[in-house]
């Protein structure tokens, strides 16, 4: 990470809209490889992996995903300072407004709406785009493949990424059942925390409309890996909670193998790009 000024003038900085788990396994990557990593999220982030999200700072101010902080700021101004702290400055600023002054070489969409909402290619020298939603060449320079499989992380040069599945990715032989979605709206009270381990049936939480209680219960056994925060509304059929079946804590706490791969195709891709450019300077 960067320690010192003489690094950080050098360094690149790279602006990722969003900070939720694939955004934040991208931040990882990109600040352990000396990059000037900021994060912009909305102000009341809903994040099921929150322990590996570094949007959880924009409510607990501070938040670290191995060994590495983020810290929310109020202004571009602050990021300097985080920057020689060897943090990341995570900013409230879903639509861009401050853009200006931060000025990024590298742009970043790890939103991951599945839609292209609002990212275009001429907002700085690189941008990238990850999974759905984005066409390579049109909407940003690359786009980055999340789909699981075969082509996880692979850079894509020209055209869009494979379409969402809608489909979670296939733990210990289970998908959706992993996956703990909301029966109906309301507010969300939590009876279990991140990290517990849970059997087929538990009720983790309930769901109150003002009216009724909806309980939610775990479909399988293992360990509760994900869950929103208690107090929060939600609208029916909405990710809660998941539930890992292999049963290791520590996939709690630590980026997921997904993550890390679509780090690595973005650091890639960046590195690409920066050689390509330099050899273009030299023949100038």
């Amino acid at each position: 990470m960067l320690g010192n000024q003489e690094n950080m003038a050098d360094a690149k900085v790279v602006l990722i809209r969003g900070a939720g788990e694939q955004a934040s396994g991208v931040g990882w990557t990109l600040a352990k490889a000396g990059f000037r990593v900021a994060m912009t999220e909305v102000p009341k982030p809903l994040m099921v992996r929150r322990s590996v999200c570094f949007g959880t700072a924009v409510a607990e101010g501070v938040w670290q995903v191995e060994k590495v902080t983020a810290r929310k700021v109020d202004h571009p101004r602050q990021f300097a300072s985080a920057w020689e702290k060897g943090e990341i400055p995570i900013i409230v600023d879903h639509d861009l407004q401050e853009i200006t002054d931060i000025n990024p070489t590298i742009l970043i969409d790890g939103i991951m709406a599945k839609r292209n909402t609002g990212t275009k290619k001429d907002m700085a020298p690189l941008t990238i785009g990850l999974g759905p939603g984005f066409v390579a060449g049109k909407d940003v320079n690359l786009v980055i493949e999340t789909n699981r499989g075969h082509n996880l992380g692979r850079i894509i040069y020209s055209g869009p990424a494979e379409p969402n599945t809608g489909i979670p990715g296939l733990l210990e032989g289970f998908t959706k059942e992993r996956v703990i979605y909301s029966a109906k709206a309301g507010i969300f009270k939590s009876g279990h925390c991140i990290g517990q381990q849970v059997r087929c049936g538990d009720v983790i939480g309930e769901i109150y409309d003002g009216i009724s209680i909806e309980y939610v219960v775990s479909s399988l056994d293992g360990v509760l890996r994900g869950l929103i925060h208690t107090d929060t509304s939600v609208k029916v059929n909405m990710k809660i909670g998941d539930v890992d079946p292999r049963g290791k804590e520590e996939f709690c706490w630590t980026i997921s193998e997904k993550a890390r791969a679509i780090g690595a195709g973005v650091l890639l891709g960046i590195l690409e790009w920066n050689t390509r450019d330099a050899k273009d300077r030299v023949r100038c």
